[in-house]
């Protein structure tokens, strides 16, 4: 029998889960699949308020796609001084920021071709 691999809308919908439980702000989903010689499909990006807040956001995430799908980030990055946490899960990177590390790196700028979503919290 083999394992069945979660798609990546799952897989997004997981990573959105798990960044809503600990009330990460400011969720956009890039679509990079149109953009010639991208690392991956997709960037999820989110902002947390503190280095603690960012750790929690990263760590709800690897719990509920771990539970829900039984993957695992291919390779974390960032969570010793926790200002920018990168989890990469090859189809979908994550990036989990504190609003000042956001607003420098201006992510949104850089890749001003993809096919940006705002996902609405109920925070």
């Amino acid at each position: 029998m083999t394992k069945k691999k979660a798609s990546t809308d799952e897989l997004i919908t997981a990573i959105i889960k798990g960044i809503e439980e600990v009330k990460g702000n400011d969720i956009q989903l890039f679509d990079l699949r149109d953009i010639e010689n991208t690392v991956t499909d997709y960037f999820v990006i989110s902002t947390g308020n503190s280095n603690t807040q960012v750790n929690a956001i990263s760590q709800s995430v690897q719990k509920i796609v771990s539970k829900e799908l039984k993957d695992k980030p291919w390779h974390v990055e960032g969570e010793g001084n926790a200002e920018w946490v990168l989890m990469d899960y090859v189809n979908v990177v994550v990036h989990i920021f504190q609003k000042h590390v956001r607003e420098f790196y201006d992510i949104e700028s850089l890749w001003g071709d993809a096919k940006i979503t705002s996902i609405s919290t109920a925070n």
